[in-house]
């Protein structure tokens, strides 16, 4: 009896570890400025046989919960639940605003909420301290668009959310409805943008189409130039071979005219001296 109760001690403490070890690694993976609870790993109760019977259970990460077989109903008033009527609406309201995280890790569901514990000032003061890391660590731009600085701040929102609602229900989904217009209008500018780079994009691409097609026409105007400039130089040529004819000419003809001109003049002169011996021979 003595070395099956050491047995089951030892299983307990190897499952903590493993789930510590699980944890560490998870808390590693996804780190966030958004306080969590610890992750609990959901299954269904292998005690009941039936399908219609079987009903969800969390294994508690904390070695010292366990009891039996390391499963506990969540949905009885048993060990799971430390809270009263007041703390439930306040953790329903959590749940709803911030949604707990689920994922599959070695073929388990894990479930991980957001932690219900008020923050002391110190750990406020810890986490503005932890914003500023994250930022500089990954090298969030201070001015612009930055994907990274809205994640972060996004994160810090949602913190501010979780401590409020803690605080004050009504304040929560005050702000949570404040978090849902901005984005709200954030989507809005980002759809805006979006269309606009789209037209952008279009008018783009249409201008390169219209760029090819005026590159085109003018390759077909500068070959065009070029037939018209050498049309217009066998034209000057032409122009100023019938020029140079035209001038051979007119230097013939005038010379011809020339030749005629003292050809009639000395037909005239000679006229004249007969007319004169024969007028000078009568007297």
């Amino acid at each position: 009896r003595v070395h099956g109760t050491a047995c089951s001690f030892c299983c307990i403490i190897k499952r903590a570890s493993l789930t510590h070890i699980k944890m560490t690694s998870i808390e590693k993976k996804d780190q966030t400025l958004l306080k969590y609870s610890d992750a609990y790993v959901v299954a269904r109760n292998p005690t009941k046989k039936s399908h219609s019977s079987k009903k969800v259970v969390k294994e508690s990460t904390i070695a010292s919960g366990e009891q039996g077989n390391g499963f506990m109903d969540i949905t009885a008033g048993g060990p799971g639940q430390v809270a009263g009527e007041g703390t439930g609406s306040m953790e329903e309201t959590l749940n709803s605003i911030l949604p707990p995280k689920q994922w599959m890790e070695n073929g388990q569901l894990w479930m991980q909420q957001v932690d219900n514990k008020p923050t002391s000032r110190i750990e406020v003061v810890s986490l503005d301290e932890e914003l500023s890391t994250q930022l500089n660590a990954r090298q969030a731009r201070e001015h612009g668009i930055c994907p990274v600085r809205r994640e972060l701040f996004q994160q810090m929102y949602d913190e501010i959310i979780r401590q409020i609602t803690i605080d004050c229900t009504e304040r929560g989904l005050l702000l949570l409805r404040i978090r849902d217009e901005i984005d709200m209008t954030i989507k809005a500018y980002q759809t805006l943008y979006e269309s606009s780079v789209a037209f952008g994009t279009r008018k783009a691409i249409l201008a390169d189409a219209s760029k090819v097609d005026n590159e085109a026409g003018i390759v077909q105007m500068e070959i065009e130039k070029r037939e018209l400039e050498k049309q217009v130089n066998e034209l000057k040529s032409r122009c100023e071979y019938i020029e140079k004819r035209e001038q051979e000419r007119r230097g013939v003809e005038e010379k011809k005219r020339q030749e005629e001109v003292q050809f009639l003049k000395r037909t005239n002169q000679q006229l004249k001296q007969q007319l004169d011996g024969i007028s000078n021979k009568s007297s």
